[in-house]
């Protein structure tokens, strides 16, 4: 697993970051983070009283955490509780601080976006357009774009019904009728 270790700095403060070429993933020190929400004096007594009062009310955020090595302050890569940014999200709602409450907000406004997505696909073609003009992309590419992804799902979609077109004639050819073999050609 190759990785690579980062400083992150967030209101001054610094965030230690992996990045996991393998999973294509970051981690991020759970401890650092804590500091930098909550400002206290004991950010690792806080996780240790936040992950108690987690496992407590069922979530299962501690227990899936895990341990990467990371260097601390002394130069010396010890092992440090991390969390992928999906983690990472579940953590920050669980802290009550004023620094934690934008992100909350923000992940509040992210999820309503993507339920009204969900009644209304048209929504989510709509928000990639703006997307990809806010990275600068000209209107050209994103039609082209959008031609090539519709071209591929046709092209997949072939596939996948000569796919069960074949499974069904050897199932004819070899006169098996169980019901294995039909379940198999969808």
């Amino acid at each position: 697993m190759k990785q690579q270790n980062t400083v992150k700095i967030f209101e001054d403060k610094k965030v230690r970051t992996l990045w996991d070429n393998e999973q294509e993933k970051w981690y991020f020190s759970i401890v650092d983070t804590i500091e930098v929400l909550t400002a206290g004096p004991n950010p690792r007594k806080y996780w240790s009283v936040l992950k108690t009062r987690l496992k407590k009310e069922g979530s299962q955020l501690a227990t899936n955490c895990s341990q990467l090595k990371m260097q601390s302050a002394d130069g010396k890569f010890y092992k440090t509780d991390v969390a992928d940014t999906e983690q990472l999200f579940r953590l920050i709602q669980s802290i009550p601080s004023p620094k934690a409450e934008p992100f909350k907000l923000w992940l509040a406004q992210v999820a309503s976006e993507r339920l009204d997505e969900m009644q209304d696909p048209e929504l989510t073609i709509d928000r990639a357009l703006q997307q990809y003009l806010q990275l600068g992309y000209s209107e050209n590419w994103i039609n082209q774009r959008l031609k090539s992804i519709e071209i591929r799902k046709e092209l997949t979609d072939k596939w996948k019904k000569k796919r069960a077109e074949r499974r069904s004639a050897i199932c004819r050819r070899h006169k098996r009728k169980s019901s294995k073999c039909f379940t198999q050609t969808n």
